[in-house]
């Protein structure tokens, strides 16, 4: 459809990747696999924090809201990835772009936020213990975690607006496997001095006030830390923050990376990578940092599998006897 001089775009063209076959099948097969340890992983912390009393704590319930987090990030982005290796015209409408941006931005704002709230319950677990029942209730725990989000539909529904009321005229073949914002910048006709500068600010703000945040806490908890006598009592106190630190790390530094530039000093080829690493491979770590070095979630674990071992539902001659029945 035609304005002016110009001819209004209705969908995007995603090239992925690569147009050799032989590679495409093998970058399906990885894609997939990695989509299904994501959502295995996550959905199995959700329920397993669900089952286990001894998890029913703040701490777990943002830990299980990342992980609702990491499914809902995964389905965000992989559907449209594997589409682009099995497609050959590898279309997206422009409104199905547009509510992938959004929805994007609502995951990696929130993702900021929920890893910031995460640190401040850490700081008060350490550094208040007393009081950490009363100040992290049910009902704080669900209000930072619905006003976190809150404020992730804001900011995804400013960046959404300002990028998509550009004019979209010199190309509609966006160099991505998903609708991120550097590509679909490059593609307007029009002046993006304005959306670039938005864009620069909401995510620098973003992620220096979480930041921030997030250093202060650790900041106290290593003050707090390094007042205990014990080592034990040191190592156990540390050993809480060692999985979100981890987290942390991973995620703002590929995040941080990527998007606190100017648009013209993207690389598309290397932001590709990028963008697996924090698309893709976070959300399938995840469930893996805060399991492996989380006795309480290990044994939880342990304690479920034996259940469903012994239960009634399986036939006694799949099982092997349980050490009452060998004595």
């Amino acid at each position: 459809m035609a304005e002016g001089n110009h001819t209004v775009v209705t969908e995007f063209i995603l090239l992925g990747f690569t147009d050799n076959l032989k590679l495409q099948v093998l970058l399906f097969m990885v894609f997939l696999l990695i989509y299904l340890f994501t959502l295995v992983g996550n959905l199995g912390m959700i329920v397993l924090i669900r089952i286990d009393s001894k998890l029913h704590t703040p701490m777990y319930f943002f830990i299980s809201s990342l992980s609702f987090l990491d499914v809902s990030y995964s389905t965000i982005i992989i559907p449209s990835t594997l589409m682009t290796f099995v497609v050959e015209t590898k279309v997206i409408s422009y409104t199905a772009c547009r509510a992938q941006l959004f929805l994007f931005c609502i995951a990696v704002t929130e993702e900021c936020y929920l890893l910031a709230v995460m640190a401040y319950d850490r700081f008060i677990a350490i550094c208040n213990p007393l009081l950490y029942p009363v100040i992290m209730s049910k009902r704080f725990c669900m209000l930072l975690v619905c006003g976190s989000y809150l404020m992730s539909c804001m900011n995804a529904s400013i960046q959404t607006l300002f990028i998509f009321h550009l004019s979209f005229c010199n190309s509609n073949i966006i160099n991505h496997f998903f609708c991120d914002v550097p590509p679909i910048l490059k593609l307007s006709c029009s002046d993006t001095h304005i959306t670039d500068l938005v864009h620069f600010t909401c995510a620098t703000v973003l992620v220096i006030s979480t930041m921030i945040l997030i250093l202060i806490s650790y900041i106290c908890i290593g003050v707090t830390i390094h007042k205990i006598k014990s080592a034990k009592g040191r190592r156990k106190a540390f050993s809480t923050c060692a999985s979100h630190l981890t987290a942390v790390t991973m995620f703002y530094g590929t995040g941080s990376f990527m998007y606190l530039r100017p648009s013209s000093k993207y690389s598309v080829e290397h932001d590709k990578i990028i963008s697996v690493f924090y698309t893709l491979a976070i959300p399938m770590l995840n469930p893996m940092i805060y399991s492996l070095r989380n006795r309480e979630v290990k044994e939880a674990l342990r304690k479920t599998a034996e259940k469903l071992y012994y239960s009634p539902c399986i036939p006694q001659r799949f099982r092997s006897p349980s050490r009452t029945e060998r004595t």
